[in-house]
């Protein structure tokens, strides 16, 4: 399992967790997140940083809002039960799955680096129109008053 974290403009972090364990506040706030907000501060330490999480419990944690606050990282609402505005559900996590389709890895480790090789393959093209999707789907949540709208 990998926590994958990307931007309008392509891959910014891939953090694999190790020894399958479960995403615990814990380790998103200790291991996930500082490198995440790092990799994003890297060429500007004063950059306005707005992520986007759905509601797993590791991201909703007061843990992971109070790390967000003093990290000065915004976060942008999502409606319960939403996984159409998930850019890695709806995205990200299936085309790179097409991609890996019948190869077999020794290890977690190859996987993870496979992972994030097919990710660093996906075009900026493709990702202005993963972003533009998502704001379009944003956009029907809000007239669908928050209810499922995939199908619609």
């Amino acid at each position: 399992m990998v926590a994958s974290f990307v931007s309008k403009t392509g891959h910014v972090a891939t953090i694999p967790l190790q020894e399958q364990r479960t995403v615990t506040a814990d380790w998103y706030t200790t291991v996930c997140l500082p490198e995440v907000v790092r990799e994003l501060r890297k060429t500007n330490p004063n950059r306005r940083i707005i992520l986007h999480h759905d509601n797993a419990s590791s991201h909703t944690a007061r843990k992971t809002r109070t790390f967000l606050n003093m990290e000065n990282v915004e976060l942008m609402d999502h409606p319960p039960y939403s996984p159409d505005l998930s850019p890695n559900d709806y995205f990200t996590f299936p085309r790179i799955k097409d991609m890996l389709r019948g190869q077999r890895f020794s290890g977690p480790e190859e996987a993870v680096e496979a992972y994030k090789s097919a990710v660093l393959t996906v075009s900026t093209s493709d990702w202005n129109y993963c972003f533009n999707d998502w704001f379009n789907r944003m956009k029907k949540c809000i007239e669908c008053h928050g209810d499922y709208f995939e199908k619609q």
